[in-house]
């Protein structure tokens, strides 16, 4: 799961609940892993980021973090 992975614009990554932006992938089989999906989307998960820190203080709006 990624904290930011709805924000990574992948159709591979399914959203969670929609409360947040988290997005993820199911493996059933490790002989199913995509080496270069795994290393482009944790790329991108130190790249795009959103202030979960102070998302009470903002009355639950999420700022992305530059």
């Amino acid at each position: 799961m990624f904290w930011s992975g709805t924000s990574f614009d992948e159709e591979d990554l399914k959203p969670g609940t929609g409360k947040f932006k988290d997005a993820s992938k199911l493996y059933t089989n490790v002989d199913r892993i995509n080496d270069e999906d795994l290393k482009r989307w944790v790329c991108k998960s130190k790249m795009i980021q959103w202030d979960y820190k102070n998302i009470t203080k903002r009355k639950g709006v999420l700022l992305r973090l530059k």
